[in-house]
């Protein structure tokens, strides 16, 4: 008794220590520490990956690189290299163990894997690179004018005596957030010799005109080298006459000396296909295929090709999930596989001899998979915590190896979520998440966030978010709700499709029916003070609610959303997302987009509305944003304009990321509190 008594106290002693509970604030989430890429050093001593950390003052964010011993049970991380003025990050292992590659200010570098200074191994302005498996290459990618002979072949686009005028013949005339100027991302490869590369890089592109990596969104993933550094695999999406309308990315293959054009292995598929990785052993190239081609939220199967007879099969087909990144165990039996999966994001091991995948990690989103000789290293979040790494060992329970941001988390009360379904749109099962802020009262009601994700092929699901982050709602004194409408991912492509030509039809229903389920089902849910938040789709979501929902909600707040179906078809950059959503293009469909147009229902509009838009977003323009506020103010509705000349899509800087949460939140809180 004694000794229990002795043991509550020094527990109770230990809980005075901690930190004072407070909820999560905006000013935590850009604090915090970001884990990237990572590798693992040939005998599995170290684990070396990038870590950003944010610079507020200078309102960006810079890369160091890190390192875990391995071979040390509750070791710590600790710097390898960090050079204040630089960001430092793609670390990669030379064969031997020996030296740690990395990308840094003007090219490649290099550092004793034991640490040191650093030394240039290249030159060159580039988008990243893959050292050879055989240490003895170096293959980088970067911009560089069409048909470029070598890496210094940066001739201008634009005689330099030229107006400042540009001249466009076919699309895309401006992409993501930057105009066309006569540049694409090719491959070069240069021979390393004692740790410099030599001469100006052989380009293994050939004719091919594309870009490789993909953009906006492309990288390492989709460039593979074979193990004995031959053969370089790389997807491709070939220009052709009007780009905006493909989503036809191919494989190809070509010798790494580049003695030979690029040869394209799926020809045959005029859909998707990306994620080369090539097995161990070399025999295998595996790789994930859409089907549709112009539908970029096809379900992707893995497929195998024998790389001596050439033979092709599809391994996951009968399995209903999308492979988001592909890796291959070391004895090459098994890949290592990321596929969304009703509300998470887990880790599965596939055997390529009969396909079947095998969950390894429970709830959250796994990624950054690192396999190695006895199991899998992977990083993981929830709703609740950011990346951390965690590892996998045989039959072992899931490890976590590091708790990169637990001293800038400590004291923070997080919310309490549940998973709960009901029944939407046609009858089917939808899923939410309910977020209950911390310390609430018993009894007590709290105003609703009621967040609408993008996409629309998209999920609100259990991963940690520096951007759209339900817990600093909850922490703001909100119950954050997020409903999974028709057209989410995980739960299967039939009900992603669902959406297609519907936008403003079973979504609704589902949001109507989780809005009504979550109030039902959670008595400290106030239903009468809710506001409704979304960007992307989620922000075509508020427009359209504010004229279909328009007695819904005390406040919206509409990110970067689409306004004008019409303007939208013709201003948009990426036409084949907009056709296949609607059955095609505006001229020849212009009923189904009108059908869910939100600007037809503008006189209904009465809900306050904040309206948010980045001047450097070309997929849903800035324009979009600036009408909707015009629609409001002439119609006398409270609203209020935020524009931002320096971003995109997203909000990614710190600074900015600030001001977007304390205006979404000033916004709720005038409206409902």
């Amino acid at each position: 008794m004694k000794k229990a008594l002795l043991g509550a106290m020094s527990l109770l002693a230990g809980l005075s220590a901690v930190a004072e509970a407070r909820p999560l604030t905006i000013e935590d989430v850009v604090s915090l520490s970001r884990i990237g890429s990572a590798t693992l050093s040939p005998d599995g001593r170290w684990l070396v990956w990038d870590q950003r950390e944010t610079d507020l003052k200078a309102n960006k964010g810079t890369t160091d690189i890190w390192r875990l011993d391995m071979s040390k049970p509750g070791a710590g991380p600790s710097k390898l290299i960090a050079d204040p003025a630089v960001s430092e990050n793609s670390p990669a292992f030379s064969p031997d163990g020996k030296w740690v590659y990395f990308a840094g200010k003007d090219g490649v570098y290099r550092v004793a894997a034991g640490g040191g200074v650093s030394t240039q191994v290249l030159k060159a302005d580039i988008g990243g690179f893959k050292l050879s498996p055989t240490g003895d290459k170096l293959l980088v990618w970067a911009d560089r004018p069409v048909g470029a002979k070598s890496l210094t072949d940066t001739k201008p686009a634009h005689p330099a005596d030229a107006g400042s005028g540009r001249t466009y013949e076919q699309l895309f005339v401006r992409h993501w957030d930057a105009w066309a100027d006569g540049q694409r991302s090719q491959l070069f490869v240069l021979p390393i010799v004692g740790g410099k590369a030599q001469g100006d890089g052989t380009p293994l592109v050939g004719a091919l005109v594309g870009d490789t990596p993909s953009k906006p969104f492309g990288g390492g993933s989709e460039i593979a080298w074979s193990p004995d550094g031959k053969t370089i695999y790389f997807a491709l999406r070939e220009a052709g006459r009007i780009e905006s309308l493909s989503t036809n990315l191919d494989i190809f293959s070509v010798p790494a000396d580049g003695s030979t054009a690029p040869v394209n292995l799926t020809a045959d598929n005029k859909a998707t296909d990306t994620s080369p990785t090539v097995s161990p052993d070399g025999r295998w190239l595996a790789w994930a295929a859409m089907k549709r081609p112009g539908y970029e939220s096809d379900k992707l199967t893995i497929m195998l090709r024998d790389l001596q007879t050439g033979q092709v099969r599809a391994l996951t087909d009968s399995w209903d999930r999308s492979a988001g990144s592909i890796d291959w165990s070391k004895d090459g039996r098994s890949l290592y596989v990321t596929a969304q999966d009703t509300g998470d994001d887990p880790l599965f091991r596939i055997d390529i001899a009969d396909g079947k995948p095998w969950r390894l990690t429970g709830a959250g989103t796994a990624g950054t998979v690192v396999p190695t000789g006895k199991g899998v290293i992977y990083t993981l979040n929830t709703l609740t915590a950011p990346n951390d790494f965690w590892r996998i060992q045989g039959r072992a329970m899931p490890m976590q190896l590091t708790h990169v941001n637990a001293a800038k988390l400590d004291g923070i009360d997080w919310p309490t979520i549940e998973h709960f379904s009901f029944k939407g749109a046609k009858g089917d099962t939808v899923w939410a998440y309910a977020l209950k802020p911390a310390g609430t009262p018993e009894g007590a009601k709290v105003p609703m966030a009621f967040l609408i994700h993008g996409g629309p092929q998209g999920s609100f699901g259990n991963g940690w978010s520096y951007r759209w982050n339900p817990a600093l709602w909850t922490g703001h004194g909100y119950g954050a709700v997020m409903v999974d409408f028709h057209g989410s991912t995980g739960y299967g492509q039939a009900f992603t499709d669902a959406i297609n030509q519907d936008w403003g039809g079973k979504p609704l229903e589902d949001l109507k029916a989780g809005f009504k389920a979550a109030t039902t089902k959670f008595a400290w849910l106030d239903g009468t003070k809710a506001c409704a938040a979304g960007g992307s789709y989620g922000g075509y979501m508020i427009n359209w609610i504010a004229g279909n929902w328009p007695d819904g909600f005390k406040c919206l707040v509409n990110h970067d959303g689409v306004f004008d179906a019409r303007a939208m078809a013709y201003e948009t950059e990426e036409l084949w997302f907009d056709e296949w959503e609607h059955g095609g293009p505006y001229f020849e469909k212009a009923a189904e987009y009108e059908k869910w147009n939100p600007v037809n229902h503008v006189a209904d509009w009465k809900a306050p509305i904040l309206i948010i838009h980045g001047e450097k977003d070309f997929r849903i323009p800035y324009t979009q944003g600036l009408a909707a506020f015009t629609a409001a103010q002439r119609r006398e509705i409270p609203s209020r304009l935020l524009m931002f000349p320096d971003e995109n899509h997203w909000v990614l800087k710190p600074k900015n990321s600030i001001q977007w949460y304390h205006e979404v939140l000033g916004w709720m809180d005038h409206w409902t509190k």
